[in-house]
């Protein structure tokens, strides 16, 4: 099984950092969606596509990876930077 494990974006439509220090373990799709014959929606027989686990470190998520024998992928976020800059800077 295919996993990776990351940390949660922070919301785009809010300024709050809520949830961001959680990490996020899932799993790959192990075959292609393909149409429904009837209604057209996108769908296949894969059900760890729908598994999702939240741990609050990336070694408890890898500890768990690790338990249970699953090759997970570890994305790191890149660190933040600020640009800080006065409001008068606007006019200049």
């Amino acid at each position: 099984m295919q996993a990776r494990i990351y940390q949660r974006p922070k919301n785009a439509m809010q300024s709050g950092k809520a949830l961001g220090d959680q990490w996020v373990l899932d799993f790959a799709p192990a075959e292609a969606k393909k149409p429904d014959p009837l209604m057209g929606w996108a769908g296949s027989g894969d059900t760890q596509a729908q598994v999702q686990l939240k741990f609050a470190s990336l070694e408890d998520a890898q500890a768990y990876a690790a338990k249970y024998g699953i090759d997970a992928v570890v994305h790191t976020v890149p660190p933040r930077r600020l640009k800080l800059q006065a409001y008068a800077d606007n006019f200049r």
